[in-house]
């Protein structure tokens, strides 16, 4: 598809999806209408606005899977060096043949530990930093985290758990002992991560196929399906901590080291009265220099409910997207839709608001490696990819959640 015939589909996307709106505004104030005259809604306005309300989920889905196909080049171009000409050669040799010899040698020279007994080979480079720029797009949680690389096993940082002591004095007067800060420790360990895309040997053999690009588009759903659930509720034990699987304590008590939450006052759903009250409280809940950089995440559930949120004056606080590569809005914050979110039940953390960037952290260990294996499921050539990634918060100020209960 050129890039004249992307922006078309694009900008007659964004126009379905801002029509599409259109007839959800006015089937909600019928329904509204309904409720303020008759007591009851009607069935079949009802079916009308889940209809529409699904239409514009599947709408902004299109649209976002087009503006990532659109945004991958090609891999080909890419190669930086000499150097990295041959490693691209003797990778798609190995590849294509199992013969390892070309890397070994190339990894030798270049006194590389990343050799078979690590696992496998490292990929080009160019291959590795397309995979990660295309799981920046797939994974919601990456795509506004602050993430890292590395080259060791983990990332280890210092933080103060009391902030630095500080005040005011006079030029010449003396200066009062401080007390000591307290400071801690905060490790953000790499996981092992794999995917294991099959290929048969004509493929293999087909000089028209460029091996890098079939890796990346082959793991990167893989990876990034892992990725995303991982960063929102995972455990930590052999895989990164998400953000929903600290501590959570309601706001008011909230102490470093937990994350705050504020409740909807009703177990399950929203007030009936105000509900969108609470997500004010949520966004308010939130330190200004924090909330300047502010973002929703939450699953489309989540999302078709506050949907529905009108303002005093009538006004939607929901907002559809202006451009393909712009989010949907609530309350003029960007919605970062998360499938991993859970949705809205008794107790359920399912909206978080907050700095992600400053909040949570993706670590990345440098190096995607591959190991070829043409024996454990013949006729097929198996491809062992693995990646080291951990990940958890850095900042426990930075993010708040919305708990639907009644406290």
């Amino acid at each position: 598809m050129t890039h004249l015939e992307t922006k078309i589909a694009n900008d007659s996307m964004i126009a379905d999806l801002h029509q599409a709106f259109a007839a959800f505004r006015e089937a909600n104030d019928e329904r509204l209408a309904q409720i303020e005259t008759r007591l009851g809604v009607d069935t079949l306005t009802e079916e009308k606005l889940s209809r529409i309300d699904l239409a514009l989920d599947e709408t902004k889905s299109r649209l976002d899977r087009l503006s990532l196909d659109f945004a991958r080049p090609r891999l080909g171009g890419e190669l930086d060096s000499p150097h990295g000409r041959e490693h691209k050669s003797v990778f798609c040799h190995y590849m294509q043949t199992g013969e390892a010899s070309g890397l070994k040698a190339l990894e030798a020279k270049a006194m590389s530990r990343a050799s078979g007994p690590d696992g496998g080979y490292l990929v080009p480079v160019p291959a590795e930093r397309e995979i990660l720029r295309r799981l920046a797009k797939l994974s919601p949680i990456r795509a506004i985290a602050s993430v890292r690389a590395i080259s060791t096993q983990s990332l280890r940082r210092a933080y103060s758990t009391t902030g630095p002591a500080a005040g005011w004095v006079a030029e010449a007067d003396p200066r009062p002992q401080t007390n000591n800060q307290q400071i801690a420790d905060m490790n953000f360990p790499a996981m092992e991560l794999y995917a294991m895309p099959a290929a048969t040997q004509s493929l293999l053999d087909d000089a028209a196929v460029d091996i890098e690009q079939w890796i990346a588009d082959e793991v990167q759903v893989a990876f990034a399906e892992q990725e995303g659930a991982a960063f929102v509720s995972g455990d930590g034990v052999n895989k990164p901590k998400g953000f929903l699987a600290y501590t959570t304590v309601a706001d008011s008590s909230w102490t470093w080291g937990n994350v705050g939450y504020v409740a909807t006052g009703v177990a399950g759903a929203f007030a009936t009265t105000n509900p969108s009250d609470t997500l004010f409280n949520l966004v308010y809940a939130l330190r200004s220099g924090y909330r300047q950089n502010g973002k929703f995440v939450m699953g489309r559930k989540a999302q078709s409910l506050v949907r529905l949120f009108k303002t005093t004056t009538g006004q939607y606080l929901w907002a559809p997207p202006t451009s393909a590569d712009a989010p949907a809005t609530l309350m003029n914050f960007p919605i970062v839709e998360a499938e991993d979110m859970p949705d809205p039940a008794a107790n359920s953390l399912s909206i978080a608001f907050g700095d992600f960037e400053r909040a949570y952290i993706v670590v990345d260990r440098i190096g995607i490696r591959v190991l070829r294996d043409p024996y454990s499921a013949k006729p097929y050539v198996l491809f062992y990819t693995t990646k080291r990634v951990g990940g958890g918060l850095q900042n426990f100020e930075a993010i708040k959640l919305l708990k639907f209960s009644v406290s």
